[in-house]
């Protein structure tokens, strides 16, 4: 499965378009965020990909869920996001 990685400095729009041309292409994509601010802009891509898939009859959801990942060699937790088709 593809992995998007969002910061707080990621441009919503730009992360929307990728998960949309992803689900197009593949059905599920996984968006991944450590922090307040990248988990905010995480959720507002998501809402803006479902904008651009909802008239294509692409109706999408998204299951979060916690995961550990590896920063420089330190363990963080980081927010997923399972964006699939329903």
């Amino acid at each position: 499965m593809d992995v998007l990685k969002v910061s707080s400095k990621s441009n919503p729009v730009s992360v929307a378009g990728a998960i949309a041309g992803i689900i197009r292409e593949k059905g599920k994509v996984e968006v991944q965020g450590i922090g307040a601010g990248a988990v905010n802009q995480a959720l507002k891509s998501v809402a803006v990909a479902r904008g651009y898939l909802t008239p294509g009859g692409i109706d999408i959801v998204c299951i979060p869920a916690f995961v550990s990942v590896d920063v420089n060699g330190e363990t963080k937790t980081a927010l997923k996001l399972t964006v699939e088709t329903r």
